[in-house]
């Protein structure tokens, strides 16, 4: 019998249809209004696999747009009441269940502030839709699994769109249209390799670059929750400034690398961390000496990189019961995070 956790990665293909179908009008409505509004600057305002997906939006809007984006600590409207000037900026907001009291509470304030605000979450009649100018449903269906995934996925799938009609992109639409038919390609993946060899590994490094860090955070992120594996993300240049230190002989490093400018880079390093040693795998075909795992190029660098999390996600579930977990039920976690 499946997990759950199984059955919402398979169905991801499925709700990033039921995103771009039924929540079209919304992700338009959004995109004018960012347009209407030429932010000179925007905020996102996230936790968990939220905000992993918010620096992926940050890093497609920063690359598309030119506009800078912060990540905002929610602490500063909940904890700290402090005042924000956010006049001629934007918000995005990011939370599956729109109940999260400190995520609610920087929304408001962003609005209160003046910002355009956005809201993509998984429950559209919620505060942090209320408490914001825009909401987007992103559709995502109900997800049992502690461990996000569908929502993840398609709270990156709603920012792309936004951008999309935000900058009127038809590159990027027509890339995010292809998107279901991709993610089944991606979702079948299997990262057999990785598994056979990682061992009785205890702790391991997760490489990104641009709008692939994010997912290489979000990965390192779910080791911790289905598998209690102790993972860190870092950039694939920021390794070699100090964690480099502790790859040793079979240290396993997996290299997030999208079809995009820094593939290269990306791929130098994870081949540098083979020759030191290290079981090193990177996701592209150009590898000297690290393990290529497969992957599906999408044809637009956003989405590639993007897809990238898909094989990942089949991977760590399975991962994770062969470890003698169960994905669906990480010990002293719940759905929801109500952090005030």
């Amino acid at each position: 019998m499946q997990t759950h956790m199984r059955q919402e990665i398979n169905e991801i293909p499925e709700a990033v249809a039921r995103l771009l179908d039924q929540s079209g009008a919304e992700l338009a409505a959004a995109g004018r209004a960012l347009r209407e509004r030429d932010p000179a600057f925007l905020v996102t305002i996230a936790r968990g696999s939220s905000d992993h997906a918010a620096t992926f939006i940050k890093y497609a809007i920063e690359l598309t747009t030119g506009r800078p984006i912060a990540s905002l600590g929610p602490s500063l409207a909940s904890i700290y009441h402090a005042p924000m000037k956010l006049a001629g900026g934007a918000s995005i907001a990011i939370s599956q269940s729109g109940k999260s009291p400190d995520i609610v509470a920087m929304a408001q304030a962003a609005t209160d502030a003046g910002a355009l605000s956005i809201a993509l979450t998984n429950t559209l009649q919620s505060p942090i839709a209320d408490a914001s100018s825009h909401a987007v449903d992103i559709q995502a269906g109900p997800e049992l699994a502690v461990a996000a995934t569908k929502s993840y996925f398609n709270s990156i799938v709603a920012g792309l769109a936004v951008l999309a009609e935000w900058v009127d992109d038809d590159a990027l639409r027509s890339a995010l249209r292809d998107l279901p038919t991709v993610c089944r390609k991606a979702v079948a993946l299997e990262w057999n390799d990785l598994a056979g060899q990682l061992g009785d590994a205890e702790s391991l490094f997760m490489l990104g670059r641009g709008p692939a860090l994010a997912i290489a955070s979000e990965a390192a992120l779910k080791f911790k929750e289905t598998s209690n594996m102790h993972a860190e993300a870092y950039s694939s240049a920021e390794v070699l400034h100090g964690p480099v230190a502790l790859v040793d002989y079979r240290f396993p490093v997996v290299a997030f690398a999208a079809r995009d400018a820094a593939e290269g880079s990306a791929v130098e390093i994870a081949d540098g961390l083979a020759d030191k040693g290290a079981l090193s795998f990177v996701t592209s075909a150009n590898a000297r000496r690290a393990n290529a795992l497969p992957f599906v190029a999408t044809g637009h660098p956003l989405t590639d990189a993007l897809c990238l999390i898909l094989p990942f996600y089949g991977f760590v579930e399975a991962w994770s019961r062969s470890r003698g977990f169960n994905p669906d039920a990480p010990a002293a976690l719940k759905k929801v995070t109500e952090t005030k």
